[in-house]
């Protein structure tokens, strides 16, 4: 079994699944109602992000998902995304993510 990072649609769907066929505990039922709320795109639409944000130079897998979940508008949200990863991005990476999120929302 692989590692990998998973977006909050995705968990959002996953929670739902099982929710499905069983009852969920406390813990999981707080992170289907906080993924219901705050996740506001598709499981589709985010893997589409994260796949082609990660094709920008310089975006780690993390970050690619960060960005999905996030949804950043402004160069300054994409910013401070990268602001932990003590990372500079370069201000083009930044116009085509804005642009690659624009397509999804």
């Amino acid at each position: 079994m692989s590692e990998r990072y998973v977006t909050l649609a995705e968990v959002r769907d996953l929670l739902d699944e099982e929710h499905a066929k069983r009852e969920l505990l406390t813990p999981q039922k707080a992170s289907m109602e906080h993924a219901r709320t705050v996740c506001t795109i598709s499981a589709e639409a985010a893997g589409k992000i994260v796949e082609e944000v990660s094709a920008i130079n310089g975006i780690s897998a993390y970050a690619a998902v960060k960005i999905a979940d996030l949804l950043p508008r402004y160069p300054e949200d994409v910013r401070a995304i990268f602001s932990k990863e003590r990372l500079t991005v370069d201000p083009s990476a930044i116009d085509q993510i804005i642009e690659v999120v624009g397509k999804y929302l």
